[in-house]
């Protein structure tokens, strides 16, 4: 019985050799069809990854690329990058700097200084017209026209009351001064002070040298300094 069935599975071909079952070649047909889907399939997979490939390159950035695009086209990632790198931070953008540079208080303003042009002088005579036996009494009045409180020297080292009638000069203070000193008052803004000066009716010269003869009757003027600051003139008579 086995050789029958050995006979059976296979043929004997005229020439004498063997040929094998239709059962056989069955197999090997659907091998063989096997391996070329197979095949087939593994074509078709790397035809599909080179035409994803050339998509990607010719049509666009791929995902990753695209996150990273949505991701700087993004309105916040943008007024960062630009706040951070080239622009200093505004006060739309920085509130706290802005209300601290608010609440910041102002800084003091300076004193105001005396002004020298401020400080005036002027002189007076205590009458207009003065009898043979009168002595006038000259002043002067220094006055502190600033807004402030000065200290000005009112000292007799600054002090000069001048007679003159026309061009002679017919007495100065200073001509035959003594031990004279400096005297620093505070007048305050708008105030004055005054010195007064008896004159017995003499004349001088420069030097305190002797001088001979008396002021005759006339107008004479008077002009009151004090340092560089000089009055306007006082007009009086001697009779």
């Amino acid at each position: 019985m086995a050789g029958q069935g050995n006979d059976r599975a296979r043929t004997r071909t005229p020439q004498g050799t063997r040929r094998q079952s239709p059962e056989v070649y069955r197999r090997r047909r659907i091998a063989v069809g096997v391996l070329v889907v197979l095949i087939l399939g593994v074509l078709g997979i790397g035809v599909w990854a080179a035409v994803a490939a050339v998509s990607s390159t010719a049509g666009g950035p791929g995902p990753e690329a695209q996150q990273s695009l949505a991701a700087a086209a993004s309105p916040s990632a943008s007024a960062t990058g630009t706040a951070g790198a080239s622009q200093p931070a505004s006060s739309a953008a920085s509130p706290s700097a802005s209300s601290d540079q608010g609440s910041a208080s102002p800084s003091p303003s300076a004193t105001p200084a005396c002004d020298p042009h401020l400080i005036t002088v002027s002189a007076a005579t205590d009458k207009a017209s003065y009898a043979p036996a009168d002595k006038p009494v000259f002043t002067l009045k220094v006055t502190n026209g600033n807004t402030v409180p000065c200290g000005v020297n009112v000292g007799t080292t600054q002090m000069e009351f001048l007679v003159v009638s026309g061009a002679d000069r017919i007495f100065s203070s200073k001509d035959c001064q003594a031990d004279a000193q400096d005297l620093i008052k505070t007048i305050p803004a708008g105030g004055s002070e005054t010195a007064n000066f008896p004159w017995q009716r003499v004349r001088s010269t420069e030097g305190c040298k002797a001088v001979t003869g008396e002021p005759k009757p006339g107008v004479y003027v008077l002009t009151a300094s004090l340092g560089p600051v000089t009055s306007s003139k006082a007009v009086f008579e001697l009779k």
